[in-house]
């Protein structure tokens, strides 16, 4: 019977741990917005930060499974990682960057979720990414995955918004130009595949070694 490490241990629980404090900071989000008559589902639910946190748990829930279950982790699994990995990364610094201190429309929202899932599950990721043993080597094709999520969000939010005039971010706005518009999805593209390749290139290097 498979008995885990210690350091595998520690690391199933703190992945499984994240995944509660974020499952929490969404919930909790979802019902405050529910309670003060703010909550437009169609909309809440199109927002790359919200997909990202949805995927982000379900990734540290399996996360922490396998490390309480496996030595290393499965391939298909660390493509996954890798994936949302950037997505909570590129959301942090977007929003940091873009988005912090735009003032709330309507009802104002409790921050500590916003910052949960914006500052502190990123670094987490990063670390996690960094740090915890069992990550097998990547190939170069999983760049292919990660790059599928953002290309469909993208396509699907600027044919809602022509559709129905709402767009998530001000920066996919129309009205700023499409040239602008443009240049930002091209640019948070190219950094999501950049950071992609820098991941992938650290698990090449440091890839998990099992000790029979």
């Amino acid at each position: 019977m498979f008995s885990p490490s210690p350091a595998r241990r520690v690391v199933g629980a703190l992945r499984l741990l994240a995944a509660t404090v974020l499952t929490v900071a969404l919930v909790f989000q979802i019902v405050e917005k529910t309670v003060n008559n703010d909550m437009i589902a169609g909309q809440y639910f199109s927002y790359f930060t919200i997909l990202t946190t949805i995927l982000g748990i379900g990734v540290l829930g399996w996360g922490g499974v396998l490390a309480l279950t496996r030595p290393v982790d499965p391939v298909g699994f660390t493509a996954a990682r890798m994936s949302v990995l950037t997505y909570a990364v590129v959301t942090a610094i977007v929003y940091n960057a873009l988005l912090r201190g735009i003032p709330d429309e309507g009802f104002v929202v409790s921050t500590w979720p916003g910052e949960i899932m914006h500052v502190w599950i990123p670094i987490y990721f990063l670390l996690d990414w960094l740090l915890a043993p069992g990550r097998p080597a990547l190939g170069w094709t999983a760049l292919r995955i990660v790059v599928i999520f953002p290309l469909v969000w993208i396509a699907f939010t600027l044919l809602r918004g022509a559709l129905d005039g709402w767009y998530p971010y001000p920066f996919l706005e129309p009205s700023t130009g499409w040239l602008s518009v443009i240049a930002y999805v091209l640019g948070i593209a190219a950094f999501i595949v950049g950071l992609a390749s820098l991941a992938i290139a650290y698990s090449r290097l440091r890839r998990a070694r099992v000790v029979a």
